[in-house]
């Protein structure tokens, strides 16, 4: 069990190393343009994505928001904000920023750094609405179970900085780099795509709120999302240059080079956790063994009970009840070390998850049904936790089938 668990373990730390902005951000910088250059950014990776710039281009002036914890030394103003709700410290540096590109000339130019998480910390409310409103939206969305790309599209249709708008704002010439985090790299959902225009309607978003039983704002209705083909947006090279594919291509690499025979199931994978997880239990018992499955993408829970989890854990509780002692290891971690609100990556199960648990006293359907997985593991020491990994290329799972399941 152990062998094969440091074998997973070493699996996504590797997926998490070629996600580094340290390791891969320079080679899609341009030389560093003349004139004024400003750095402005959002997200959880965004303020390792800063220090790489100016490891390249040497010491810059500019804004970037990451979530607490997340900060690195850098000469562009790094401010921490609350992710996933957002919070005063959020709004305030959303205003700062929209300021600071609003009094640039056309002769400026600008370099955005946007990663998963800049959702919530790139936060001004539309016109009308308030952090408190905002923020019990966010919480009902997180709560409902639905998926990222739907919930993108209320965040920006409640928002003066999503959906294109904080490049609108900008008069100068920018380029935005991206790192991926959902689902299809989509780069108008990451981050809410921010520099990106967008063509959902406001009444998109209210038939997402009605659909998920969460009340509808007011403030829906002054929208000022920018359509993809505004004159204003022409000033803006938007560019994807890290995604999850490449993090489960290294993985992949890996286990191949270790003699492990490796299926990827793909990089977009959604839905509600626990019902991945029994999905992926039956494809499990029709795969022969050894073998490896690998995927990414971004799973989602409804919360049911009151306990701590998130998607990656409540994964990998489902798939041990699923499979019941079957001859399998899997990890489930979402890349940049915070699974749900927890402080925890994910965990990992064996073979033996559901007899240890009853020999502490845990029933494990019991901890599911609560939505408490980050308790569970936590009990059998199970947790994988990395600090931040000041990255975020979304959920890895790797699933090693050892033989005849």
């Amino acid at each position: 069990m152990l062998n094969a668990q440091a074998f997973l373990r070493a699996l996504f730390a590797r997926a998490v190393e070629v996600a580094d902005p340290m390791a891969s951000l320079a080679a899609h910088l341009p030389p560093r343009p003349p004139g004024r250059v400003v750095v402005i950014g959002a997200g959880k990776a965004s303020a390792r994505m800063a220090e790489a710039v100016e490891a390249a281009w040497g010491p810059c002036e500019g804004l970037v928001i990451t979530r607490y914890g997340y900060q690195r030394p850098c000469h562009v103003e790094i401010v921490q904000a609350a992710h996933p709700v957002p919070d005063a410290a959020g709004v305030a540096a959303t205003g700062r920023m929209l300021e600071l590109v609003a009094g640039l000339s056309p002769d400026d130019f600008v370099l955005a750094l946007i990663s998963g998480g800049a959702s919530a910390l790139l936060c001004a409310p539309a016109l009308g609405m308030t952090l408190a409103e905002k923020q019990a939206v966010n919480a009902a969305l997180l709560a409902s179970g639905a998926p990222i790309g739907e919930m993108n599209v209320v965040r920006k249709h409640l928002s003066r900085v999503k959906g294109g708008q904080l490049a609108a704002a900008c008069p100068a010439q920018m380029l935005a780099l991206m790192i991926s985090d959902v689902p299809g790299d989509e780069m108008r959902l990451i981050g809410s795509g921010p520099t990106v225009g967008d063509a959902t309607t406001a009444a998109d978003a209210e038939a997402i709120l009605r659909r998920w039983g969460i009340p509808v704002p007011a403030a829906l209705a002054r929208s000022g999302v920018v359509p993809p083909g505004d004159p204003r947006l022409a000033r803006v090279t938007n560019r994807l240059y890290a995604a999850p594919s490449q993090s489960l291509a290294a993985a992949r690499a890996l286990a191949e080079a270790q003699g492990v025979p490796v299926t990827v199931l793909g990089d977009a994978l959604e839905g509600e956790a626990r019902e991945v997880a029994r999905a992926m239990a039956e494809m499990i018992r029709k795969t022969p063994g050894p073998r490896l499955l690998l995927s990414g993408g971004e799973l989602t829970v409804t919360r049911r009970g009151n306990g701590i989890g998130g998607p990656n854990a409540e994964f990998a509780l489902a798939l041990a009840l699923a499979l019941q002692g079957a001859a399998v290891h899997a990890l489930a971690c979402d890349t940049d070390g915070v699974d749900g609100a927890a402080e925890v990556a994910g965990a990992v199960i064996g073979p033996d998850t559901l007899a240890r648990a009853r020999a502490k006293g845990l029933a494990a359907q019991d901890f599911l049904d609560r939505n408490d997985a980050h308790t569970f593991f936590a009990a059998l020491g199970d947790q994988v936790v990395t600090g931040p990994t000041l990255t975020n290329v979304n959920d890895f799972r790797a699933v090693l089938i050892a033989g005849a399941v």
